[in-house]
């Protein structure tokens, strides 16, 4: 049986990053979960092509390596710093990109990081929707973290590893 393969996705576009830390969190918890391997990309792995690209075929090699990891993931762990309320623009054109039905029924854990409390529901107002759209499997736990909720690079806050603790064991059950 092939083993499981977990796929990370951080929209943010600087480094080091806050939510690429706290998606490399919850993908290593679910992959040692789920004994999957795992691994992790953000907007800036996908190069310059993505700014002028208007269809997957506009991607670089590297870029397009990187969609072709995702599509053939068996469950996706997505997040975005909040910018303005949302996603940032890079990461929605990421997924503009691909074709509605490439992530059909593929379980997602969604999550979201940004400067305060007042930005939490971009998880369930931004995030969710555009994954229904996409018609993924989007795990009922999404999680949304502050900078409070880091220290050293890493994921402190008690609240916080509960809820990724709750969400990999829904995608684990997922994936079965």
């Amino acid at each position: 049986m092939p083993q499981t393969k977990i796929f990370g996705f951080s929209g943010n576009i600087t480094r080091p990053s806050t939510t690429r830390t706290f998606v490399d969190h919850i993908v290593g918890q679910l992959a040692i979960k789920t004994r999957a391997v795992a691994q992790s990309f953000d907007v800036d792995d996908l190069g310059p092509s993505l700014l002028a690209a208007k269809r997957l075929d506009d991607l670089s090699a590297q870029a397009r390596g990187v969609v072709d990891q995702m599509l053939e993931a068996d469950v996706l762990v997505v997040g975005s710093p909040t910018y303005k309320g949302s996603y940032t623009g890079l990461f929605k054109h990421y997924f503009d990109l691909l074709d509605p039905t490439s992530l059909r029924g593929k379980p997602i854990i969604i999550a979201a990081t940004g400067g305060g409390e007042r930005h939490s529901l971009v998880v369930e107002h931004q995030l969710r929707p555009l994954f229904g759209f996409f018609e993924a499997l989007a795990m009922p736990t999404a999680i949304y973290a502050t900078r409070n909720d880091f220290a050293h690079g890493e994921v402190i806050s008690e609240a916080i590893r509960m809820r990724v603790g709750r969400a990999v064991e829904e995608a684990a059950y997922a994936i079965g």
